[in-house]
Formats: structure tokens, C-alpha cells, sequence
């Protein structure tokens, strides 16, 4: 059950696992799946290609700062509060995905309601077939210390609400950029752009924490 709140829509970018520390993290995910747990799509593949297959985030780590704040991390339980790793890299907070489907999610255009018998919701038209499937047992087995969240997906699926039911619909982020695009023009152009900006500039720390003490790509800076 969806309550009405004061509660605001969380912009978000393509998230992804991009620093070494979170690679065994998405080895435990692709060990965990071994397929898209939305579509159902299993890879059969070398155990090396994982082509087309991508791990998805239910809280994305650009909203790293917010999921500190507001102590999120209480819905994982499968890391010590004292491990020294932050917890949103838990993959409690991860599944498999197919790219279109991990599009779909980042975007809000595709959510799980883990009260509704864990049913896939699509908020927009459904051309891959994925509204009223049933996300797959292999990530939720509750015997696996390391299934996912149903609280993350619980909150999830009340932010689609939230974007495109209460909101009516709100405008979805361009990430397809063709080579020599002006990438700040054309987000400094859309709705929330300020928003996008801050949350961009987030996923490009992340990008580089570690190999340039912090500092954005060189690319991003020569865009901006």
C-alpha cells in the first residue's frame, strides 16, 4: 500500500559498480542471478561474458549522501555496521538485470512491488512484455543471506509512484549521447537540470575515487 506523504521523487542517472572495491560485489551478483531476474533471461555464456547484462542498484550510489542521512542502511543486514565498507554497496541493494530493463529501472519506468507478490509494474508502454511478471525467486531466496531488500524495493517501487502516477509523469534523462555532443548543453536544456548536473557529478566521483583522489574525468571537466 502506497500512503500519501510529503515525501519527494529522487532524480537519478544510469548507476553503475565502477571502483574495485565493488567488483566482488558484482561477481556475488552474477554468481547469485545468472540471469535477468525481470525478464527471466538466462546467460549461457563463457562465466566471463556478461555482455548485455548489468547489475543494477534499487538505491542508486550517486544518492550515496541521502542514504547516509536518512540511514538506509538498516534495511541491509548481510554487512557489519562496522565492516568498514558502506553498506550501499550490499548486494542486498543489486540484482541482474538485461541493460533495457536496468534503463527502465534507473528511470522509474520499471519497479517491483514486494507487496504485491513481488509482481513487475511498468509505468509506461509495455514493448518488451516485462508488466505482470514476476521478478525471479533466485534473488529473494529468503535462506540466501544475500537476497535482496524487500524494504529497498519497497521504496523503489513507491518512487515510481511518486514520478509517474502523483507526478503524472516526470521527464526521463537522456544518457545516449552521440561522439562530440555538447553532454552540458543538452542537460543544462532539460527539466531539472540543476538536479542532473549534481547527480552526474556524483556518479563521475565515483568513477574516479581511488585512482585520482576524487577529482572528475578529464573529459567531464573539458564538457563542463
Amino acid at each position: 500500500m502506497i500512503y500519501v506523504n510529503n515525501e519527494a521523487w529522487l532524480h537519478r542517472v544510469m548507476s553503475h559498480s565502477v571502483s574495485g572495491r565493488e567488483d566482488s560485489f558484482r561477481n556475488g551478483i552474477q554468481a547469485r542471478d545468472c540471469k535477468c531476474v525481470i525478464s527471466g533471461v538466462v546467460n549461457r555464456r563463457p562465466a566471463d561474458n556478461w555482455t548485455a547484462f548489468e547489475v543494477a542498484h534499487i538505491f542508486s550510489l550517486e544518492l550515496e549522501n541521502l542514504w547516509i542521512e536518512f540511514n538506509y542502511g538498516r534495511w541491509v543486514d548481510d554487512i557489519a555496521d562496522d565492516a568498514g565498507i558502506s553498506k550501499i554497496n550490499s548486494c542486498q541493494n543489486e540484482f541482474l538485470l538485461q541493460s533495457t530493463a536496468h534503463q527502465m529501472f534507473d528511470q522509474y519506468l520499471l519497479s517491483v512491488n514486494p507487496d504485491g507478490g513481488h509482481k513487475i509494474t511498468v509505468f509506461d508502454i509495455d514493448i518488451f512484455g516485462f508488466d505482470g511478471r514476476v521478478l525471479d525467486p533466485v534473488c529473494r531466496n529468503p535462506e540466501d543471506p544475500h537476497r535482496i531488500s524487500d524494504q529497498l524495493l519497497r521504496w523503489h517501487f513507491r518512487q515510481s509512484v511518486l514520478a509517474n502516477v502523483i507526478g503524472a509523469g516526470e521527464p526521463i534523462f537522456e544518457h545516449d549521447f552521440p561522439p562530440g555532443t555538447d553532454i552540458m548543453k543538452e542537460i543544462r536544456e532539460e527539466p531539472y537540470a540543476q538536479e542532473r548536473f549534481e547527480r552526474e557529478l556524483a556518479a563521475r566521483f565515483r568513477e574516479t575515487k581511488g585512482k585520482e583522489e576524487g577529482c572528475p574525468t578529464k573529459e567531464f571537466l573539458m564538457a563542463s
